[in-house]
């Protein structure tokens, strides 16, 4: 074996020290010494060749998230470095550790006016947690590591890795070819909140005659679903996710509130966290969203907060006790904690489970109310009640904002804890959830994996129709057809008397376009048919485009508290 390596042979087998099995991404020229290397000895690594890089990106987003290992992009300079760039803050904005490998201009061009040439370093580093452009074959290894070392350890996020053409044909030596193979899952390097602010945290949940838990993704992250139903178990406690923490807790527990905030929260699940003495807040920014522009809970709860990022506690409401560190951790040691401070006290007085109870009650009935109707065109309700009947209880729903995300938010149940629901809530792009849904397809081929996109947003997806037609992906694809960009129109109606602008276009007949790129394909315009459509899509082995004629979102009863009236 020679004693060196080429830069681009040294990326591949970084990728294989750090267990990475899949990368996602779009050809380039810059990228040519990559290819080649992939090529002649691509370390037992798949390459998805995708049809745009926000796609490469979305599809590493969705594959990271159902599987626990960081997810990896690449795309070549200039145009390809922006394109990658939606998804890379996405994933860094919600806590999920993605790669973004990008190829540059040589080293030796710059500044002479190469094709393609921008600052790329300058133009990754305000939105990653770790960013680099390289200027030496020699430190390929080095930037890896701390890549990898930077997207798993503390608060996930997303890194940024620039290749110029020269640097991925330099010599790198055999010695520093090595890795961290704990780096390459998340989250890695776990920290535990301090003992004696979990036993102060614990004396305030065990005296509070009404505690409510409002936990968000970073339970998911940290795999704390199970120790977070036996605190709350413990203490009779109810469990308000966001929407980014659906799944925390299986939602048929009767412990389990639902979603909560302005997107997907109804109003009797507002009344839980309003009827709260005391808040512990878990794995959650406590933002806009999940909180109502922060009125729900109001700025005089008293608050526990536990998250392994310092820098999010205390920003919106003032705390009581922080709890810095990972969720399961901190969770565990808090159930330990409080049960010790349970001992021989007695059960707990059921409260909690009262007021879920009744929640679901109201909200229940107002949506079956709407859900079991067969009115036309097909309601939203209707859809998610015969996709949630139809679906076996291991599948993962992808959403798309606009219109699916709170309905499939408030009204999808899910089953059994675990990530069985993703989203792109930190900035919502349009056209994430297709090819989000082909990454975790990918992830966890075991499961059935439906996308749930509004028509704007398969227009910004179609091309990737393609890829998954190619890669033979058995994804399911249900294309909300109102031919509005419905989350807008909708505001417009509620903030601005029904001034609508530029919002409406044409319908699009979404079953033919997937047709003709060799994909399955159904359009559905009669609720009664619906059940079975969707049944035989999931039972299909290959790809299915379910074109459903829905009620637009502006005359639909959204879970959405700024409409509510």
């Amino acid at each position: 074996m020679s004693n060196e390596a080429s830069g681009a042979e040294a990326l591949l087998r970084m990728l294989e020290l750090h267990g990475v099995r899949t990368v996602f991404g779009l050809c380039g020229d810059t990228s040519l010494p990559l290819y080649d290397a992939m090529y002649r000895d691509g370390r037992g690594i798949r390459h998805v060749l995708t049809r745009d890089e926000r796609s490469a990106a979305y599809m590493a987003d969705g594959y990271a998230r159902v599987t626990g290992k960081v997810g990896v992009c690449e795309g070549p300079s200039g145009g390809g470095a922006t394109y990658l760039l939606p998804g890379i803050v996405e994933a860094n904005e919600s806590s999920v550790p993605i790669l973004g490998i990008t190829s540059d201009v040589s080293v030796a061009s710059r500044g002479r006016f190469p094709l393609t040439e921008l600052d790329q370093q300058s133009l990754y580093r305000p939105l990653t947690k770790w960013n680099t452009v390289l200027d030496r074959s020699a430190d390929v290894p080095k930037a890896l590591r701390a890549a990898f070392r930077a997207m798993t350890t503390g608060k996930p996020g997303s890194a940024h890795i620039g290749l110029p053409f020269d640097v991925q044909t330099g010599a790198v030596p055999e010695a520093e070819i090595w890795g961290q193979p704990e780096h390459g899952t998340w989250p890695a390097w776990r920290s535990v909140p301090a003992p004696d602010e979990v036993e102060r945290a614990a004396a305030l949940m065990v005296a509070a005659r009404r505690p409510v838990f409002l936990v968000g993704g970073g339970v998911l992250a940290a795999g704390a679903m199970d120790a977070l139903a036996a605190l709350a178990e413990a203490l009779d406690a109810p469990v308000a996710t966001t929407v980014s923490g659906k799944g925390a807790i299986a939602e048929t527990h009767p412990l389990a509130a639902g979603v909560v905030g302005s997107n997907g929260g109804v109003l009797a699940t507002r009344a839980v966290i309003d009827a709260a003495d005391l808040v512990v807040i878990v794995g959650c920014r406590a933002g806009s969203t999940s909180t109502e522009h922060w009125r729900h809970p109001g700025p005089g709860a008293i608050v526990v907060h536990l998250d392994v990022d310092p820098a999010v506690i205390a920003v919106n409401y003032r705390t009581d006790v922080a709890l810095v560190g990972d969720a399961r951790l901190g969770l565990e040691a808090l159930g330990v904690a409080v049960a010790d401070r349970l001992k021989g006290r007695g059960e707990r007085s059921g409260e909690g489970r009262a007021s879920v109870a009744l929640a679901k009650e109201a909200k229940w009935s107002a949506f079956h109310a709407i859900a079991d109707g067969d009115e036309r065109p097909i309601r939203p309700e209707r859809l998610i009640r015969e996709l949630r009947a139809a679906l076996p209880a291991d599948a993962i729903v992808v959403a798309d904002p606009g219109t699916p995300c709170p309905y499939v938010s408030a009204y999808f149940e899910l089953p059994r804890a675990g990530r069985h629901f993703l989203t792109n809530r930190a900035h919502g792009a349009l056209g994430w959830s297709m090819s989000a849904a082909t990454g975790a397809a990918i992830g966890r081929p075991e499961a059935k994996v439906v996308a749930i996109m509004g028509d704007g947003s398969f227009g910004f997806t179609v091309g990737e129709l393609e890829t998954i037609a190619r890669l033979k992906v058995p994804i399911v694809m249900i294309v909300v057809s109102n031919a509005v960009f419905g989350w807008i129109k909708a505001s417009q109606k509620a903030g601005y008397d029904a001034r609508y602008f530029s919002v409406d276009f044409t319908r699009t007949d979404h079953a033919a376009i997937a047709r003709a790129y060799g994909v399955t394909a159904h359009r559905v315009e009669d609720p009664a048919a619906l059940g079975e459509t969707l049944r035989a899509a999931i039972a299909h082995d290959g790809p299915v485009v379910i074109d459903v004629i829905s009620q637009p979102l502006q005359d639909a009863a959204a879970p959405v508290s700024q409409w509510m009236g």
